[in-house]
């Protein structure tokens, strides 16, 4: 009986697992200089890196030469929502300290400088 409990308390644990992060998925950021894009969030070793898989300006879906960069860098969870890591501006090619705060579908991703003390912001929507 002890085996068949101890069999079962294993089982539980590895079916429950660990929680997918829930910032994982498809967002749609603002346009920057006119153009934007789908990034997906995925896994990349224990942080969240993001990949520019589709691209859009004024006349619809274009093929960026961004396409498949990494905009969201080393992004690791702070355990409230927030994120830290870095990010990557495509429009003058320069990487910031990144920081991301995720509330239900909507993420603001901000660039900063200074030691985090001067921060642009875009916030975007999720796609799926």
């Amino acid at each position: 009986m002890k085996k068949l409990l101890a069999a079962a308390a294993v089982a539980l644990g590895l079916a429950t697992g660990v929680a997918a992060d829930p910032v994982l998925g498809t967002w749609r950021t603002e346009p920057d200089d006119g153009s934007y894009a789908y990034v997906e969030m995925a896994k990349c070793g224990a942080a969240v890196c993001g990949t520019i898989t589709r691209t859009f300006n004024s006349s619809g879906e274009y093929q960026s030469p961004n396409l498949g960069k990494v905009l969201v860098i080393d992004m690791k969870s702070q355990g409230d929502g927030s994120y830290a890591g870095k990010v990557w501006r495509p429009s003058n090619d320069k990487i910031y300290i990144g920081k991301m705060d995720l509330a239900g579908s909507s993420l603001a991703l901000r660039g900063c400088v200074a030691g985090g003390l001067i921060c642009s912001k875009q916030t975007w929507t999720r796609v799926k």
